[in-house]
């Protein structure tokens, strides 16, 4: 839901290939995490996927409608200024080229190393370390440039 939204029309279908995908994988679990995190790595993976499949075959679902998960343990004032934060990130992430913002989050969000994302992305090592940079370059230069969004997302000039 994080990657397509809630209201995606092919969410069911997707997560129906993110459990295939998982009994697929389950013969190269090495046990070095939990099953958790690894089902929640081939879920993205999936997700993305299916994002970019949907977005070269048509530009229908470009912005899909998303609907956020509610915030627990939170309180209002606490739950609107991650909510703006979360919108705020999702839209700088979409201002980037695709392949850089798929590379962030694959390291950044789901911590996989270079080579793993390397491998997941079918890109050579020094392609996937040249986004990184470029996308952490373009995104600091960015915030920097506008004191709303060093505010908001609590950057120090």
């Amino acid at each position: 839901m994080g990657v397509l939204g809630a209201n995606h029309p092919e969410l069911e279908d997707v997560v129906q290939e993110s459990a295939l995908g998982l009994i697929s994988a389950l013969a190269n679990f090495r046990y070095e995490c939990k099953v958790r995190h690894f089902a929640g790595r081939i879920a993205v993976l999936t997700a993305l996927k299916a994002r970019r499949h949907l977005r070269s075959r048509s530009d229908a679902y470009a912005e899909p409608v998303r609907e956020e998960v509610p915030l627990q343990e939170a309180s209002p004032a606490d739950a609107v200024h991650l909510a703006r934060r979360r919108q705020i990130l999702r839209s700088l992430f979409e201002e980037l080229p695709e392949p850089q913002s798929e590379a962030l989050v694959l390291h950044f969000v789901l911590e996989f190393t270079v080579d793993e994302i390397a491998r997941a992305t079918a890109a050579p090592v020094d392609t996937v370390r040249s986004r990184l940079r470029l996308a952490k370059k373009a995104l600091r230069t960015r915030i920097e440039a506008d004191p709303m969004l060093r505010d908001v997302l609590e950057v120090l000039p």
